[in-house]
Order: C-alpha cells, then sequence, then structure tokens
C-alpha cells in the first residue's frame, strides 16, 4: 500500500523522537544515542531477494525484520570498521513465498548489507 508523503512525515517525527533519539542501544565503548535514519538496498540486492520468492505477485514477496547488530555479526561483516556497526539498527529481509497456514520464508535466504546513515548518510 503506497502511503502520503504527510503520513510518511509523521510516522518519520515518532521514530526520530522515540527509537532514533530514544533509549540508547549498547555500543563498544560508548552507548548509540543517535540511531538509524534509513537503509538503503541497491535494486540488484531486491531484484535477487524477489527472484527467490513466488512467481505469483500477490503471495510472493520479502518480509522485512528489525534487527540490531551484535558484536559477533558486525565484525564479520564490517571487520575494518565494525564499532561503528555494533548496537545500530538494521533491516534484514527474507524472500517469501505463500503456503497453505501463512507465510514462509525460504530458510537460509537472509539478506543485510544495506547501507545506514548513521554512520555512512552520503
Amino acid at each position: 500500500m503506497k502511503i502520503s508523503k504527510k503520513d510518511f512525515d509523521q510516522m518519520q517525527k515518532k521514530y526520530d523522537k522515540e527509537i532514533q533519539k530514544g533509549k540508547p542501544a549498547r555500543g563498544p565503548k560508548e552507548d548509540v544515542e543517535n540511531q538509524t535514519k534509513w537503509v538503503f538496498f541497491d535494486r540488484e540486492t531486491l531484484e535477487e531477494v524477489l527472484s527467490k520468492a513466488d512467481k505469483d505477485p500477490k503471495k510472493g514477496g520479502i518480509k522485512f525484520y528489525l534487527t540490531e547488530y551484535t558484536e559477533q555479526v558486525a565484525k564479520k561483516l564490517y571487520p575494518e570498521n565494525s564499532e561503528e556497526y555494533i548496537g545500530r539498527l538494521a533491516i534484514v529481509m527474507s524472500p517469501v513465498n505463500e503456503a497453505k497456514k501463512g507465510l514462509v520464508e525460504e530458510e537460509e535466504d537472509y539478506y543485510n548489507r544495506g547501507t545506514t546513515c548513521p554512520p555512512k548518510c552520503e
């Protein structure tokens, strides 16, 4: 469902107040007080995820999970600058296919590595 710019702005304002600058997450040296504002995934990644979903556009799609980088995962995905990511929010996505009893993700098909702001606000 498409939403209006006005509705988006209201939602973003609430997020900014309560989550982005809400209770700090734990970082390696200090708490994360300024959470991620957005996450960018390139079209290639989105198309790869969609290619693994049900081909029927009313049944297949993408499930988005709101997560937080742990120290172990940050070190694995961002070895050069893992401390910038520990405690930050992230989006992980998974292709979805409709089954008789609801939505079922394909095993082992989870995607991350979107560009986040912060730490990268380009």
